[in-house]
């Protein structure tokens, strides 16, 4: 038998003890001078009401604490209960039984027997002190009052339970009911069920009434609240509808039907094709079906006025005579031979086809301030097309050439479909700007979105997220930018029609300064009429001694400087000089910022001078080589890569296995160490073209003779002493021409890039075609009777000299930095040189 042994509370009297069938609930609270409807389901419970029925009809309900179980024990029990008399049972057609109970007293809960057939327990009646004072009628009555508030605020109670609560005299019977009547957990009924003084229950029933009330009021304020926005939009609507009918029997027309008229008059108008007007005028019937209060009104809207806007046959006449486009090509831009041919040939082709011809997708590709971005301007002007732009640097999401899905919030176009828009003709001339900094991260890779707009087989049909229609691309003149290939996606690459643009000599930086950037800095800083200029001696030591670049922005920048100087002399009423000379730029720009001329000052054992490409064009550096007492150990210093600490490694390989050839001991190898450092040391290096700059200056270490001082070289070596091709020799060439460089050594398959070369370069530097390390070596280094074997010493341009006309062999010289040809698919770190 499971037992409990009985415990008392300070108030309570036990009046008798009796055992009585025990009637458990886990979900309500049965109170003393009610009637309560409870149903039965258990089978100990029907046995326990069965028994009350065959004695007295008298039964002991009380609650359990966990209701969320199924199974209890006489633990879970609470320690009170009401003693209740059973009034009536119906069986149910489920098999429950609904019974009627009758409160009459408290109980405290004795030992408890659930292991029977009929669940029973002791219990003991328990009488409520007597209560009867001023205190207990004026809560009596603030209890009813309150109660009669919460009686008109809950839908639930209503003036019968207000009356009955009126018509209570006894301050324990009222605390009940009102209990009974509120909607509280079950803890907190058995809490007012367990205070035995009827003054501290109903202090109790107080304060829970004041809780629920408020609880009430709130809850009234938010439904009136509703209520009335319900209403209004109710109000609103009919009276719509009526206007509507009224306009209609006026023989008007109401805003919402003239929109969508109006909508559907400029799609038929706008010569969309067939599946996009079929789809906007979906859109549009769908409009008319949506109740004007809806928020879809707002999308749909906005995506029938993105429709209605972009250019579906609008498109500029294309000035196609290229004599009047060769004119504006060459009054705006200096130079730039092969991109104007390209972009003549390109009218001449498309005259001739009548329009037929596909667009390119055109790329140039060279260092910042050579004139990309304002060369697509004069390309669109000479074409007498609208030209737009959309700068791609630092774009990472793929949404943003692809649009939205109009399921998102605030969803628009692609930046694609957007400038579209905003040129408003179909065929503009669209630059995508700074193509090589498009990034990548987990919102896609936009370069792989590109993919479709810049193939000229698929971009009849772009596919915008937000559209979800077919948009023409083809007549689009594209043109890209980028200062280095090599981070530009393979894929994308290969949709590309490649024009390099070199950085520019001294004699074209004197001739774009005289003809474009003076004049522009004079008018912009309000000097015009007021005489003054810059003399040609003064352009040309800024360019050398105050700029160190592949195009002219630094050089502009420079004169704008000057001109700003003069423009305050100006204003404070002094008199501004007519010319300003060369001896007198300190007095605007400061002390020289660079030396002209990086060659050297003299012939050096252990130091050769290389070239590197760069995303600012082409610059030279140096390599440096020390001996010292060791073991043989090889150090490499120089924020190398790996790629360039290989060319070192292959570098000393074939000076060891060509040692006889030099006249070098083969025990230096085992008695020295030897450090090879590439200066600038905070700059990272990289690629393989170093590699005969390295076993040049390894070898005249080793063997004491010098490097000639005006002598560059690139070309990546091999364990045998082949020179190998290398990329970039247009950049190099032009650096090494900007450093004072007179020959340049580079390997023979390269002397085909010498073409390219301005007449300038080619006519100051002489270039000498390699084959071997030993041909370089021959070249580059002062013989032990100090004879030179190339280069300025010659009468010409020496044997196996590039030769790249009838008239003129070219002479060049300089460093090589970057230029290494690199896998075509990959990624370098933006700012490092490619040796």
């Amino acid at each position: 038998m499971t037992t409990r042994t009985k415990r008392t509370r300070g108030a309570a009297k036990r009046k008798k003890t009796l055992t009585l069938p025990l009637l458990v609930r886990r979900d309500m609270v049965v109170f003393p001078n009610q009637v309560t409807q409870v149903l039965v389901y258990r089978n100990s419970s029907m046995r326990a009401v069965d028994k009350a029925l065959e004695d007295d009809r008298r039964i002991a309900v009380v609650g359990r604490r966990n209701a969320g179980e199924r199974e209890y024990a006489a633990d879970d029990l609470y320690d009170m209960g009401v003693l209740a008399n059973v009034s009536r049972t119906l069986k149910m057609p489920d098999g429950s039984l609904n019974i009627l109970l009758e409160g009459e007293n408290r109980i405290r809960i004795g030992e408890v027997n659930l292991e029977g057939q009929i669940p029973q327990a002791e219990v003991s009646i328990l009488e409520e002190p007597p209560a009867s004072s001023d205190e207990v009628s004026a809560l009596m009555r603030a209890v009813v009052t309150l109660f009669g508030q919460g009686c008109k605020l809950s839908p639930l109670l209503g003036e019968e339970a207000h009356v009955m609560a009126m018509n209570v005299d006894e301050p324990g019977w009222l605390a009940d009911l009102v209990t009974g009547y509120l909607q509280l957990p079950m803890e907190e009924r058995q809490g007012v069920l367990e205070i035995l003084p009827p003054l501290e229950r109903l202090h109790h029933v107080h304060r829970l009434l004041a809780k629920e009330v408020e609880v009430l009021e709130l809850q009234k304020g938010i439904q009136t609240e509703v209520q009335d926005e319900v209403e209004k939009m109710q109000r609103e609507h009919l009276l719509r509808e009526q206007m509507r009918v009224i306009r209609r029997q006026l023989g008007e027309v109401d805003p919402l039907s003239r929109d969508t008229s109006e909508l559907r008059e400029q799609i038929q108008g706008l010569g969309m094709p067939e599946a996009v007007q079929k789809k906007a005028l979906e859109e549009v019937e769908r409009l008319e079906g949506i109740p004007s209060v809806s928020p879809e009104v707002g999308v749909v809207r906005n995506y029938l006025d993105w429709l209605v806007n972009l250019p579906w046959q609008q498109e500029t006449e294309d000035t196609l005579d290229t004599k009047v486009a060769g004119r504006v090509l060459n009054e705006n831009h200096y130079g730039l031979k092969r991109v104007k041919e390209r972009i003549l040939e390109y009218m001449a082709v498309r005259k001739l086809s009548e329009g037929k011809l596909r667009s390119p997708i055109l790329c140039f590709v060279g260092p910042p301030g050579v004139g990309k971005t304002s060369l697509g301007m004069s390309i669109a002007k000479a074409l007498g097309r609208k030209f737009v732009r959309v700068s791609l640097g630092g774009t990472r999401d793929e949404a943003e050439i692809r649009g939205h899905r109009r399921t998102y919030v605030g969803a628009l176009p692609g930046r694609v479909i957007q400038t579209m828009r905003l040129a408003g003709t179909i065929n503009p001339v669209f630059m995508l700007d700074e193509l090589d900094k498009v990034g990548i991260d987990f919102r896609g890779d936009p370069s792989s979105a590109l993919l479709e707009v810049l193939d000229p087989e698929q971009n009849h049909s772009f596919s915008d997220h937000y559209l979800e229609v077919p948009y023409n691309l083809s007549r689009v003149l594209f043109i890209a930018t980028a200062n280095v290939l090599d981070p530009v996606l393979p894929a994308l690459r290969d949709r590309l029609e490649v024009i390099e643009l070199p950085g520019y000599t001294e004699e074209e930086k004197m001739s774009i300064a005289s003809r474009f950037l003076i004049p522009k800095q004079v008018e912009q800083n309000g000097l015009a009429g007021k005489e003054v200029v810059i003399g040609p001696e003064a352009v040309r030591r800024i360019v050398r001694e105050y700029t160190r670049e592949a195009g002219v922005r630094n050089l502009e920048r420079e004169i704008g400087s000057v001109f700003r100087k003069i423009a305050k002399v100006v204003v404070e009423e002094r008199q501004p000089p007519r010319r300003v000379g060369a001896a007198g730029l300190p007095k605007y720009l400061g002390p020289a910022r660079y030396t002209w001329g990086m060659a050297g000052e003299q012939d050096e054992v252990g130091v050769a001078t290389g070239v590197a490409r760069t995303e600012a064009g082409g610059d030279v550096l140096s390599v440096e080589v020390t001996l010292m007492k060791g073991k043989g150990n090889l150090t490499l210093t120089g924020s190398l890569g790996e790629v360039m600490k290989e060319s070192a490694q292959a570098a000393l390989s074939y000076a060891r296995s060509h040692q006889g050839d030099h006249d070098v001991s083969a025990a230096v190898f085992n008695e020295q160490d030897v450090h090879i450092h590439v200066p600038a040391g905070a700059v990272p290096k990289d690629g393989p073209s170093a590699g005969v700059t390295i076993a040049t200056a390894l070898v005249s270490a080793l063997s004491g003779k010098a490097v000639r001082k005006n002598v560059a070289m690139t070309g990546e070596v091999t364990l045998r002493g082949r020179v190998l091709e290398v990329g970039g020799i247009k950049e190099k060439a032009l650096a090494a021409h900007r450093a004072g460089i007179t020959t340049f050594l580079l390997p023979k398959r390269n002397v085909k890039d010498l073409t390219e070369l301005p007449q300038k370069v080619r006519r100051d530097i002489q270039f000498l075609p390699m084959e071997s390390v030993e041909e370089v070596l021959t070249a580059a280094l002062v013989s032990a009777n100090g004879s030179k074997s190339g280069g300025e010493d010659q009468e010409g341009p020496g044997e196996g000299a590039a030769s790249l006309d009838d008239k003129r062999a070219p002479r060049v010289a300089g460093r090589v930095r970057g230029g290494g040809t690199g896998k075509a698919g990959s990624r370098r770190k933006s700012g490092s040189p490619q040796v």
